[in-house]
């Protein structure tokens, strides 16, 4: 099976079919893809990604422990912002300390759940199913999230399944779920 250097390599050698393929959609299908420049990068970013996120679901990958801080950290803000706006204490100054107090537990949480709740390797995560969820989480994150149009986004959700899929295609294990 690939390693981590082969599989993110392939992703930073192939990246221009998904720009031809895109150009393609847009030209021969008319789909609303816009491919501008910060379309572009953002898409190599989301299809180098994806070229090992699959790996995310084995405990020693680099992938997966890169992501358990990323998904803590996420999980913590996100609670941090949530909390931020019910802590009203006095002296006030004292809030946002609570605030964060809040947001580190549910970081803690958020470092344990990512691990429990992952599947076994080579599993649902090894899916085209799972790229299709890859390829809308970065057409809503860039798309909406971003605030670029929504067309650049599909063009980004597409370069993000596309990498995710070409991960796939090296291990040899194309399945829908």
């Amino acid at each position: 099976m690939p390693n981590y250097d082969t599989h993110v390599l392939s992703g930073v050698a192939t990246y221009p079919i998904a720009v031809l393929l895109g150009e393609l959609m847009k030209t021969y299908l008319n789909l609303p893809l816009k491919l501008t420049p910060i379309a572009l990068v953002l898409g190599y970013a989301f299809y180098v990604l994806g070229s090992d996120l699959p790996d995310m679901d084995h405990p020693n990958a680099l992938i997966h422990r890169g992501s358990k801080p990323i998904v803590s950290v996420a999980a913590g803000s996100a609670i941090f912002l949530w909390a931020s706006d019910k802590v009203s204490l006095s002296p006030e100054w004292l809030s946002p300390v609570v605030a964060w107090v809040v947001g580190a537990v549910a970081g803690l949480a958020g470092w344990y759940l990512f691990t429990v709740l992952m599947p076994k390797h080579r599993g649902v995560v090894h899916s085209l199913l799972f790229a299709t969820v890859y390829g809308l989480l970065a057409f809503i994150l860039v798309g909406y999230g971003l605030t670029l149009s929504p067309d650049e986004g599909l063009y980004v959700g597409l370069a993000a399944f596309l990498g995710y899929t070409l991960h796939l295609l090296l291990d040899g294990s194309l399945k829908l779920i």
